[in-house]
């Protein structure tokens, strides 16, 4: 099985910039205006061009919206230097939510990008999660 991350997008070239530029990550293939396939991570990243105020699934009567909001599923961003990859990120035009924490197996810096979706970059230290796991 391999996966497929997709991410809804108000505006498909701000968000190709933003995960250029955040990321280092280039475009794969693209899909008209419809959407972008974003690749040098482990798993490709679809943007996914979706105007704001649109139905997220018709089974529910949420609709898109792209200020900064929580969601229980979110990316995190396995890296070598936490530091210089956070500048990276804000450069870009991500926002630090909070200050790198660290933790007995690493650290962590949560952040957002443009559309309002959370991410954290994640530095293992030590034995990483081995650390805290039973």
């Amino acid at each position: 099985m391999n996966m497929l991350v997709n991410i809804d997008v108000e505006d498909l070239e701000k968000a190709v910039c933003f995960y250029t530029a955040a990321f280092g990550l280039h475009i794969g293939r693209r899909f008209g205006t419809f959407g972008v396939e974003m690749l040098g991570n482990s798993a490709p990243i679809y943007l996914l061009a979706k105007a704001a105020g649109t139905p997220a699934v018709e089974a529910l009567p949420q609709l898109r919206d792209y200020q900064r909001h929580w969601t229980p599923v979110h990316l995190d961003f396995v890296v070598e230097n936490i530091e210089s990859s956070v500048q990276q990120a804000v450069s870009a035009g991500a926002p630090l939510e909070k200050p790198i924490m660290t933790q007995n197996w690493g650290k962590l810096a949560p952040m957002a990008d443009p559309f309002g979706h959370g991410f954290c970059f994640v530095q293992f230290l030590g034995a990483g999660y081995d650390e805290i796991a039973d």
